[in-house]
């Protein structure tokens, strides 16, 4: 099977895999080459997966959506992580989130100022057009 990890600006991952463990809304699943058509919502979690020559994966993932068709699992998923052990995940998770908070709060920063920035010029034309 071809799993592919789509994240909304790359591939995070496309590889040749024999098994994905999962979890939905549903609970855990598991994914094997001969199982049928599938789609789950997915909750924020690890997903397992065992490369070609056996070796576990482990992919941190928020919400997101799994779809397999024929041999192709995709995930499509804002936030994903990869890694080799859970301890080494957790502490590339912690990192990743505390960097996408840090942009997130410049974007709310940058956002509030742009709004500011309208009203301000707004108003000026608003007086402007009562001279």
């Amino acid at each position: 099977m071809i799993l592919k990890v789509l994240l909304p600006t790359s591939i995070l991952l496309d590889e040749t895999v024999t098994k994905v463990v999962a979890e939905g809304q549903n609970g855990l699943f598991c994914l094997l080459p001969k199982h049928v058509d599938f789609v789950s919502a997915l909750v924020p979690g690890i997903l397992t997966f065992q490369t070609e020559d056996q070796v576990e994966q482990y992919l941190a993932v928020g919400e997101g959506i799994l779809v397999k068709t024929d041999s192709i699992i995709r995930v499509s998923t804002r936030h994903a992580v990869r890694g080799t052990d859970l301890g080494q995940l957790r502490q590339k998770v912690k990192y990743e989130f505390e960097s996408l908070d840090d942009r997130e709060r410049a974007a709310r920063t940058a956002i509030a100022q742009l709004e500011v920035d309208f009203a301000r010029r707004f108003l000026q034309l608003k007086e402007r057009s009562h001279v």
